[in-house]
């Protein structure tokens, strides 16, 4: 098995940070706005760099959606910034009618998304936020796994015509992609050939599903892992070739398993190649106050849970 390694734990947000500080730099249509977490979303630089670029919304998501939404006319490149569950559930209708409904071309960037936002507890852990997104009629959803990767990302999309909901987290996470990785959006990555059970995960899933494999590995399982960084458009092809291959998959994903990459997958196997599926997710259920740490372990989104997940489906073989 290929063997990654973790160069020094980093967060995405800060991959989002950069990735936007560069577009500044080389892109001035890029515009950016915030409601009132500059901090958060690190996009301090880009505001001190470019100040007449930034406007600065305050706790008024919807706002901020309209407004960005208008600047796209002038020929705008617009970013948002805020909390997930702010860039999605709280302002829902707004996206709908104003962003997907009219291809605006916005970018809709969301930190904190999933359990590992950690203390804040149930109330700002949006699980659910891929789901409502990939309904949304040209909404691309991307879900990236490192800073490496978010960097890339954030650059990429901006190139990218149309709405795009770019998905990443709060805690330093391990960083193992390339820094110089050339972001292909709706192109899954092959991080690892296998035989015997394809692993796919998205986001911070992804680093938990390599150590499974290497965990696998040791008991002589063959496991193939797919970095899914965009689950829509999905990499349809990536998947069949490699469950053709293996006759079996988990999926790994920080997100509810209603409505998330898990289904995407599902839906896709149901069409053209029936297998036996295994998710690795939340069960219908909210997050609760804990540490990133102990709210992954409580709720199952990690190596272990991964593992054992292989095991069961492919005894379904």
């Amino acid at each position: 098995m290929k063997k990654y390694t973790n160069t020094g734990n980093k967060d995405t947000r800060s991959g989002f940070g950069d990735g936007l500080t560069e577009l500044g730099k080389s892109n001035p249509n890029v515009v950016a706005l915030c409601a009132d977490l500059t901090g958060s979303l690190k996009m301090g630089d880009f505001e001190k760099n470019h100040p007449e670029r930034f406007f600065q919304v305050g706790i008024a998501e919807a706002n901020m959606m309209g407004i960005a939404a208008g600047m796209t006319i002038g020929g705008k490149i617009p970013f948002t910034g805020t909390f997930a569950n702010f860039s999605t559930g709280r302002v829902y209708d707004q996206i709908r009618q104003s962003i997907a409904y009219s291809d605006k071309n916005v970018k809709i960037c969301a930190s904190h998304a999933g359990l590992t936002l950690g203390e804040d507890g149930a109330t700002h852990q949006i699980l659910e936020d891929i789901g409502l997104m990939k309904m949304l009629p040209g909404m691309t959803v991307i879900n990236t796994c490192d800073y490496n990767q978010t960097k890339a990302a954030t650059i990429a999309i901006a190139e990218h015509h149309g709405p795009v909901y770019l998905r990443f987290g709060r805690p330093k996470v391990a960083n193992f992609t390339p820094e110089d990785q050339e972001f292909k959006v709706g192109k899954a990555v092959m991080l690892n050939e296998g035989k015997d059970v394809t692993i796919i995960a998205t986001g911070h899933l992804v680093w938990e599903a390599l150590q499974a494999a290497e965990q696998l590995e040791e008991q002589g399982v063959s496991a193939e892992v797919i970095n899914i960084h965009t689950i829509k458009p999905l990499d349809e092809a990536a998947i069949l070739a490699s469950v053709g291959k293996t006759g079996c998959v988990v999926t790994a994903e920080e997100h509810n398993f209603l409505g998330g990459l898990g289904e995407s997958v599902a839906r896709t196997l149901v069409q053209n190649h029936p297998a036996p599926q295994e998710f690795v997710a939340t069960m219908d259920t909210f997050g609760e106050s804990g540490t990133p740490e102990q709210l992954m372990e409580k709720y199952g989104l990690n190596a272990a849970a991964i593992v054992k997940a292989a095991e069961k489906v492919m005894k379904r073989k």
